[in-house]
């Protein structure tokens, strides 16, 4: 039996119908509500769901520093 599967046991066991309906319904309410005090644990992954997700660039970098000294050429 997994986490998930003995805490609603546990519910079970502790409140009378009733009271698991009020917190059913809560629970919901808190989930709807953007704002709420309680978010989802997985609210960031949800709201960015490619964080993390990015890509090397190919080119090597600059075995350098690139003179900083030169002019470019510039038409005036």
């Amino acid at each position: 039996m997994d986490k998930l599967s003995r805490f609603i046991v546990w519910i079970c066991k502790k409140f009378n119908r009733e009271q698991v309906e009020k917190i059913i319904q809560g629970l919901l309410d808190a989930l709807k509500d953007p704002n709420s005090a309680l978010n989802s644990k997985d609210r960031f992954k949800e709201e960015h769901p490619h964080y993390r997700e990015f890509h090397v660039d190919p080119n090597e970098p600059l075995p350098e520093k690139p003179d900083s000294k030169k002019k470019r050429n510039t038409t005036k």
